[in-house]
């Protein structure tokens, strides 16, 4: 079995008659999704991936924004909190109407 820099043999593997192969022993688990990539001598290269909501892309994407809010949540942790009027203020509409 050929070996590439960092990984290390876990089997060998047949594909069926779709093409599909079966990579359980090497750790997928039902549902996980994966980035394939191949090279020009065929290894194939599955990386693992995370789907996010589109509306949170804006936190990956943004240095600024991330490290603002990593700062928010470092706070929250240690207690440093403080109650946002604006945030918490009823705004008298009653919903039992």
């Amino acid at each position: 079995m050929t070996t590439f820099e960092g990984f290390h043999p876990v089997a060998e593997v047949t594909a069926d008659e779709r093409a599909r192969v079966a990579v359980g022993k090497a750790g997928a688990h039902k549902n996980d999704r994966y980035a394939v990539s191949t090279n020009a001598e065929g290894a194939i290269l599955l990386t693992p991936l995370a789907s996010i909501p589109k509306r949170e892309l804006l936190v990956w994407e943004n240095d600024e924004l991330r490290a603002s809010l990593f700062r928010g949540l470092a706070d929250a942790a240690e207690g440093n909190v403080r109650r946002l009027e604006w945030v918490t203020a009823d705004d008298g509409d009653d919903d039992d109407a």
